[in-house]
């Protein structure tokens, strides 16, 4: 996740502006999955009537889509990351001035680190440029 968009980014925001009719600046790969950030109000416009929107990229692109609320703060941050990483759970999230420390169970701490620390890595990208701030799990 940075603040510069490669000619793919670039072509995966403009597809989802076209299908969803609803623009966003905020999308990060995850899981091997895209996932969009749109305002809270605009959620069921990008989804569309029975997910038909998500069903049609997924299907344009060959990967899965998620779409997420965009997160306001720090207070936001819980939400935020439970759907990211859905259907994995983790126990608990504790928020501190400069980190973010996940704890999880055993099983799904093994998930949510992934293969050569793939997941955490993207995570850890995830987080600092939403929040600002340090993650690990514990």
């Amino acid at each position: 996740m940075t603040s510069t968009f490669d000619m793919q980014d670039l072509r995966y925001l403009n597809l989802f502006a076209q299908i969803t009719k609803v623009n966003t600046r905020y999308f990060f790969e995850y899981n091997n999955m895209l996932v969009f950030c749109v305002p809270r109000r605009l959620i069921k416009q990008a989804l569309g009537q029975n997910a038909e929107n998500l069903k049609k990229m997924s299907g344009i692109i060959g990967k899965r889509i998620r779409v997420v609320a965009q997160p306001n703060g720090v207070e936001d941050a819980r939400e935020f990351i439970e759907r990211v990483v859905s259907p994995l759970t983790f126990n608990d999230l504790e928020i501190t001035v400069n980190e973010i420390i996940m704890n999880a169970g055993r099983m799904n701490k093994a998930l949510l680190i992934g293969r050569e620390k793939r997941r955490l890595i993207e995570m850890q990208n995830i987080i600092k440029y939403f929040f600002k701030r340090e993650f690990r799990i514990v």
